[in-house]
């Protein structure tokens, strides 16, 4: 017998792994980290023994969207745009994962994706992303339960698998919605690399 004790949309039936930007870098990332990223996971073999998302944290949009209601990536950072940086994950075999917040703003003051679900689905699924951290700043007091359900609807309208990381720092009884909601859900706020944060 299989099952899953999570969203149940064909993703994340094994733990996820890979590599996340945000702990070593935060804002300091481009389009050539995020590739080097990709060919040393290769080169070193770690995608054969499963780590294959290549996840980029915050920092990789503007504040500002353009004039359809559209995200746009950062041009100085990523100039290449985000469809030909999937394309090069992809190339080496590995998952292209990014990351929004179920806010106005990212943590460090970006455009969120609070009321654009579906705009940001529909261009994250086209770009070809594989996976969705899914923050919680700015979120006007709407209730997470109404906030992050929104995505997973508007993820799942695209018919494309992207596994959707739940990032609410696991506030408003997380595990009590979480698993009809999300892939994953995270139980805490960021760890530091410090043992006692761990």
């Amino acid at each position: 017998m299989t099952g899953t004790l999570a969203l149940d949309n064909g993703v994340g039936l094994t733990p996820q792994m890979g590599w996340n930007s945000w702990n070593k870098f935060a804002c300091n990332i481009n389009e050539t980290l995020i590739k080097q990223t990709a060919d040393k996971i290769v080169s070193l073999g770690l995608d054969k023994i499963g780590y294959t998302y290549v996840n980029i944290d915050d920092c990789w949009m503007l504040k500002e969207r353009d004039a359809e209601g559209h995200m746009i990536p950062d041009p100085k950072t990523f100039p290449g745009g985000m469809k030909a940086l999937g394309d090069y994950i992809h190339e080496r075999g590995l998952k292209f994962g990014v990351y929004s917040s179920a806010g106005n703003y990212t943590c460090e003051g970006r455009a969120g994706s609070l009321y654009h679900e579906d705009i940001d689905a529909m261009d994250w699924a086209s770009w070809g992303v594989d996976y969705l951290k899914y923050d919680n700043c700015f979120n006007e007091n709407v209730p997470a339960i109404v906030r992050y359900p929104r995505m997973r609807d508007a993820l799942n309208k695209t018919g494309r698998p992207i596994f959707y990381s739940i990032c609410n720092w696991g506030y408003e009884n997380t595990v009590e919605w979480g698993p009809k909601t999300g892939n994953s859900w995270r139980t805490t706020m960021d760890i530091k690399g410090i043992w006692a944060s761990i």
